[in-house]
């Protein structure tokens, strides 16, 4: 389909779009609350937060509110990605909407297999469970850069994009710290995990990637109440629409 049949065809629903979008900044915001309050709640515990993983509170208890948190983002990070491409604001095949397609995924996937039980050993599940930790970390981080590059010169949504793009460097930053630990594990008496507080690192990079979505859902629902869509400056032009 050409740029010209796309500019052609309406704009979705305003109320639709702003929905979708106010849907993202919700479970975006519900998963903060939940983990945090985990956080809160096991700050006692032999393992303070900073050392222990996110994922660990899936073998206990604990697990409702954790796959609870998990999945709220999952599908509101879902909802945010429907409405910028309802928007117009992002193409539905362009690396950006891919790589926050499989951030969503990636973040059901942590739901639906738990990490490994280390007391009883690896497992099949464990092994998916990472792969989708993985796959999330390090496609949240592409989907803002991408998402962000043609809107970062523009005269009126330049912010959006440049801070929509520093928030995904500064993921691939807190990401970046995992190999290098494992690097220096190689010339050291510790195991890569012990080299840096795991679960602060993982937790500045989790919080880091929540508020890019969040920085898109706003994105999306500012440009609604616009009410035109501008066209990006730089990189292939989006059809520009009308509320």
């Amino acid at each position: 389909m050409s740029t010209t049949e796309l500019a052609a065809e309406p704009a979705s629903p305003t109320p639709v779009v702003q929905g979708l979008a106010l849907g993202g900044i919700g479970g975006a915001l519900a998963a903060v609350v939940l983990i945090g309050g985990l956080d809160l709640w096991t700050v006692n515990w032999p393992r303070n937060p900073l050392w222990r993983t996110i994922s660990e509170y899936a073998l206990g208890p604990l697990r409702p509110v954790f796959d609870t948190g998990v999945a709220l983002l999952s599908l509101g990070s879902a909802a945010v990605l429907v409405a910028l491409i309802a928007r117009r604001l992002a193409k539905p095949w362009s690396g950006g909407s891919i790589a926050l397609a499989l951030w969503s995924i990636g973040l059901m996937m942590v739901v639906v297999f738990p990490k490994h039980d280390w007391q009883i050993g690896p497992s099949w599940n464990g092994y998916v469970h990472q792969f989708g930790s993985l796959m999330a970390f390090i496609a949240l981080p592409i989907a803002a850069i991408r998402l962000s590059k043609p809107w970062r010169a523009d005269a009126e949504w330049g912010n959006w994009g440049r801070w929509t793009a520093r928030l995904g460097w500064l993921s691939v930053a807190w990401f970046a710290i995992l190999p290098a630990s494992m690097i220096y594990a190689k010339f050291s008496t510790l195991a890569w995990w012990q080299v840096v507080p795991l679960g602060l690192v993982e937790r500045g990079l989790t919080l880091t990637e929540v508020l890019v979505v969040l920085v898109l859902a706003a994105w999306c629902r500012r440009a609604v109440r616009r009410g035109a869509q501008p066209q990006p400056v730089t990189g292939e032009p989006l059809p520009s629409t009308m509320a």
